[in-house]
Parts: structure tokens; C-alpha cells; sequence
């Protein structure tokens, strides 16, 4: 246990000393089972490591989700997302703010990723919310906040990586996600309703489309939706893996906008150049955790916290609500991509020798994220959210925010209590 905690603390001050997480990670887990077995075990380690991790299959799928979500991303398909939640929401008061939530969802349904969610919907929506004069606390609030869904509804590179981490069944995650997802975009808009009904001021109304306008927006993003449906669904129903999934999706994405003229060549390359970009640092990270995980491994620490935590006479819920407490703790200063790489390895045993369910708690974990994500002082997408519109004021970003951080806690509280909102579907997915 010594050992560990002193890897840990290791990790960290590597961390604030600028050092990066990868490198961290695996210079600590490096020296760490040197110290404790030999180098020579420790350099076969760490080669079958990056070997594996190189050539492993089901990590391909998050190159080519990513690929999916840069080119639909250059593609402009947000933005047909977001007039389209604007065809059906933009008069109702505070519908704008409305439909930027439900145009995060839908672009995070063919991106996997908060960050690029978060940078697309405030390049579509900010403009036209400032145009309409909503509060810049709103704008920011809504925006922030609705970008988390990115690595919640599925496809989630978030999810992949816990599937990856844990060796449970990444389609069945997928799965889990969809109902949670839909449940957050419902409570944020409810935030939303809530912040307007308390002042009106804060967000004006907008003009009514009438149905032909509705389904002249629906006409352009037709395309996406039935590529989603056929990706999301094959995995779901055993047509094919989430790998083979991914490649249909990037492929099918990768025509569609070739197809409708809205992405050239050019912007095809600068996709393929930001998807191998993401992938390098991607893969430099688990590796590293997955170095570290090792000499954590052979500590002993997992078993031993396991042991401990089930000798408390609490019950199963007091535990997760614990570790939820330490990941918003995590999140206000830390990456959540290295949050969860350095502590799912650690926490998944306890969740299994507390009879709890895997996909479950997968789902938990990436919500307590998206909490994290939006926490002051260093959430990312509220640093994501003031290099894009620097003319918006910290304070006002952070007053913002708070409320829809309650908003998310809601979400994360009901799929606590009531775990079949997670449960339900992934026991019907082959």
C-alpha cells in the first residue's frame, strides 16, 4: 500500500511540475516495478505494453470515431443540428439556449469527445444567442454545459476507454449510455426553462418556424441521423463490432459530406491530420496508464482497498457516492481523459466485489466527468469556452455555470437511485 501511494504521490508532482501525463505515468510505473522486481522485468513489461496496445484491434475504433466526429465537425453538420433544434424550440423563451442543448447532443452522438462538442456549438451557437441578446451567463452556462454530452451519449471515447480499462463489452456501454444521455439533455433544458422563468430578460423570445421550415431543416440532417441509427444500432443489435461500427460510421460520414459538396479534399486531409493527432495522444496516455496500472498491479493496492472498503459496515451506495465526491474533486483540477485512466483501475475492483454493475458504473464515472468538466476553477471546456469568446468575463463564465453543475448533479443523483436507467438497455444488446 506504502508503495503505491507513494506512486501516486509521484504522479502528481510530476503532474504540477508541468511533466505530461503519459510520461508521468509511465516513468512511475516504470521505476516503481523496477524498484520492486527487477528492470529486466519491468523493460519486458513495458514493451509487451506498447506492443499490445500498438496492434490491439479494438482500439482502432477510436481513431475511426474520431475521424467520423472531425469530418462531421468540418462537414458543418452542427450546425444543421442546431437549426434544426431551432426549427422546433427557438420560440419558446430561452428555446435558443434549448436547442444549443439538444444540437450537443446530437453532434456528441457522432463526435465521442466534450472538448471538440464544446468548441463546434459555441463556433454555431454563441453568435446567434448574442444576436437574440441572451445573458452572457446563460450563453455560457448552456453552452459549457451542454458540451459535456459528448462523452456521454454514445459514441464516447470516454466509454471506450473505460471498456478498454476494464474489459467490459464496449457495445453494451454504448447502450448504457443512450438513456442517461437523453435523461441529461432532458435536465439541462429544464435548467434552462427554470433560469427564464426566473428572468424572462435573460433570454427573448425568437421567431416561430412554421412546418415547412421544420422539415426543410429536418431534410438536411436526415443523412446523419440515419447514419447514427444504422452505427448505434448495428452495435446494439450484434450486426457488427463497435470497431466494425466505427469504420462504417467514418466511411459513411466521410460520404455523405463528399456527397452534399460541404467537405473537400483538403478538408478530408485536416480531419485525417487532427484524428491521428488526438489518436497519438490518445494512445501515448493509455499506455502510460496502462504502465502505471501494472506496478499498481503488483502493489497489491486494488485487492487490499477492496478488502477494506468491504469490511465497512455501509452500504454500496455511501461507497459510490464517496468516489463520486473524490472524481468532482479530481475534476476542478485535473484532465478527465487522465482522471479516469489513473483511478478506474483502482476503483473498478471495489465496484465488482460490491456486487455492483460494470456498465453501471461506467456510466457514473463518466457523469461524475462531466461535472468535473464544467467545475471552476479548471474545468476544460470552461477554458475551451474563454479562448473561443475571450470577450466573456471568467466571473460571468463561472456564475454561468453553476447552475447547470446542479442540473448535472440531478441527472447523476436519479441514475444513482435508479440504476435501471443505465441497466435497462444493455441487457437487450447482443
Amino acid at each position: 500500500m506504502t508503495a503505491s501511494l507513494l506512486g501516486f504521490l509521484a504522479v502528481f508532482a510530476m503532474m504540477a511540475l508541468r511533466v505530461p501525463i503519459a510520461m508521468a505515468m509511465g516513468v512511475v510505473g516504470f521505476a516503481g516495478l523496477a524498484l520492486l522486481r527487477n528492470w529486466d522485468v519491468s523493460v519486458v513489461s513495458t514493451l509487451l505494453v506498447i506492443k499490445s496496445t500498438g496492434f490491439s484491434y479494438t482500439l482502432s475504433v477510436i481513431p475511426l470515431f474520431l475521424l467520423m466526429g472531425n469530418i462531421a465537425a468540418r462537414a458543418g453538420m452542427a450546425t444543421e443540428l442546431f437549426e434544426l433544434a431551432r426549427a422546433f424550440l427557438g420560440h419558446r423563451r430561452g428555446g435558443i439556449a434549448m436547442a444549443t442543448v439538444g444540437a450537443s447532443g446530437g453532434f456528441g452522438a457522432i463526435c465521442g469527445s466534450s472538448i471538440a462538442t464544446t468548441a463546434t456549438i459555441t463556433k454555431v451557437a454563441y453568435p446567434e444567442m448574442r444576436r437574440l441578446d441572451y445573458s452572457p451567463a446563460l450563453i455560457a452556462g448552456t453552452v459549457a454545459a451542454g458540451g459535456t454530452l459528448g462523452i456521454l451519449i454514445p459514441p464516447s471515447t470516454l466509454l471506450i476507454i473505460y471498456g478498454i480499462l476494464t474489459e467490459t463489452n464496449i457495445g453494451k456501454l454504448f447502450a448504457a449510455g443512450f438513456l442517461p444521455g437523453l435523461l441529461t439533455v432532458f435536465c439541462l433544458c429544464l435548467m434552462v426553462g427554470w433560469r427564464c422563468r426566473r428572468d424572462p430578460s435573460a433570454a427573448p423570445t425568437s421567431e416561430r418556424y412554421d412546418w415547412r421550415r421544420r422539415w426543410r431543416a429536418f431534410g438536411k440532417v436526415w443523412g446523419v441521423v440515419v447514419l447514427f441509427v444504422l452505427v448505434i444500432g448495428g452495435i446494439y443489435g450484434g450486426l457488427f463490432t463497435a470497431t466494425e461500427g466505427a469504420g462504417f460510421g467514418a466511411f459513411g460520414t466521410l460520404v455523405l459530406a463528399l456527397a452534399r459538396r460541404r467537405i473537400g479534399w483538403s478538408g478530408v486531409s485536416g480531419a485525417v491530420a487532427d484524428a491521428t493527432r488526438t489518436t497519438a495522444m490518445l494512445f501515448a496516455i493509455l499506455m502510460g496508464a496502462l504502465i502505471f496500472g501494472n506496478f499498481i498491479n503488483f502493489t497489491g493496492m486494488p485487492g487490499q482497498l477492496q478488502s477494506f472498503v468491504s469490511g465497512l459496515a455501509v452500504s454500496p451506495t455511501v461507497v459510490v457516492l464517496a468516489i463520486c465526491a473524490i472524481y468532482i474533486l479530481l475534476g476542478s483540477v485535473m484532465e478527465e481523459l487522465s482522471m479516469v485512466m489513473l483511478t478506474v483501475p483502482l476503483f473498478f475492483p471495489v465496484i465488482v466485489g460490491l456486487g455492483l454493475d460494470p456498465y453501471w458504473f461506467g456510466i457514473v464515472i463518466v457523469m461524475v466527468v462531466m461535472i468535473g468538466m464544467i467545475s471552476p476553477p479548471v474545468g476544460m471546456n470552461l477554458f475551451v469556452l474563454s479562448s473561443l469568446v475571450p470577450e466573456l468575463p471568467v466571473s460571468t463564465v463561472y456564475r454561468g455555470v453553476l447552475p447547470f453543475m446542479g442540473a448535472l448533479v440531478l441527472a447523476l443523483l436519479l441514475v444513482i437511485l435508479f440504476p435501471d436507467i443505465a441497466t435497462f438497455l444493455p441487457q437487450w444488446t447482443k
